[in-house]
């Protein structure tokens, strides 16, 4: 039988955060059988804790947010996701802000910190959640869905679909062993559309983003004068307004790393179910909000 594992010693990452735009230091260290994946706040009085479980989420809106009492904590997502693959089971995660730095807007950062430690196997059993029969879940709002499957091993199959984009088409994405996470996954970086960048900045949020750690997409044309304010905005060189596209400093890993990404994000939040899942999981227009309410659907199946 498998057993836990959690990490054999501490690491440490530093970097924005990219809502905040704070410099954040985020701390992995090894934690007891069946502790699961806790968050501590160590720059508040007392040090508060969460369970990083779905049912702490409280906002899904551009990254995935954990509060208990008046304790929060956001841009999880990631971390969660690079421990769940990795197979890590129990870790205490301190950090010193709201949010967890962005880095480079990927996972992989996490992956080879905890590949540089090393794993621990515990005394206690792996506890997987088997699926049994179909389970379906709907957005009819949004057209998104997660279906999961029985299977006996875990898999995930994600398609993108943006209908008003010119740049992204459908995109689909694939992981058919967690092994594979590594190499295939961890390196797809997160994505924005420049038409969400003045009212997500508006909002005061990705105070932190920049063209290092975001994926950007110009797909619908603006003026000229309101691309160069933009521009401004970001601190950006100006740039033809008519040329359709991705701007980025570095350019794609993989030619569907947007559905990649999409994917990484549903291992991630489906991390907050508090057990590995066996089973094979079908996810349409994946988001933060489905993904949790799914997370939280499986938390009760689980019960």
């Amino acid at each position: 039988m498998l057993k836990q594992r959690t990490l054999k010693d501490s690491f440490s990452l530093e970097g924005k955060g990219l809502h905040t735009g704070l410099n954040l230091i985020v701390t992995f260290n090894p934690a007891p059988d069946n502790y699961g994946y806790k968050i501590q706040r160590t720059d508040l009085e007392g040090q508060p804790i969460i369970d990083a479980v779905a049912d702490n989420v409280t906002e899904t809106t551009r990254g995935t947010v954990l509060m208990k009492n008046d304790t929060r904590v956001g841009t999880v997502e990631h971390a969660m996701a690079a421990l769940y693959a990795l197979g890590i089971d129990n870790c205490l995660i301190q950090v010193n802000g709201p949010e967890f730095p962005i880095l480079d807007g990927s996972a992989q950062y996490y992956v080879r910190e905890i590949e540089k430690v090393g794993m621990a196997e515990q005394n206690a059993v792996k506890d997987f959640y088997i699926i049994k029969s179909k389970i379906e879940f709907r957005d009819e709002a949004t057209g998104s869905s997660i279906i999961v499957l029985p299977d006996d091993n875990f898999s995930l199959n994600v398609l993108i679909s943006y209908d008003e984009s010119t740049v992204i088409p459908n995109q689909f994405a694939t992981l058919e062993n967690m092994a594979d996470f590594r190499n295939e996954i961890a390196a797809s970086r997160t994505f924005v559309f420049v038409r969400e960048i003045e009212p997500l900045l508006s909002a005061g949020l990705i105070k932190g983003g920049d063209l290092d750690n975001a994926i950007v997409i110009y797909e619908r044309k603006m003026s000229q004068e309101n691309y160069d304010k933009l521009a401004d905005i970001m601190g950006v060189p100006h740039m033809d307004a008519s040329r359709m596209g991705y701007i980025n400093h570095k350019p794609l890993v993989w030619s569907n790393e947007c559905a990649r990404h999409k994917l990484l994000d549903v291992i991630g939040d489906l991390a907050l179910i508090g057990k590995p899942i066996k089973g094979r999981i079908i996810a349409t227009r994946p988001g933060h909000t489905i993904n949790n309410k799914f997370a939280r659907q499986m938390r009760k199946e689980i019960r």
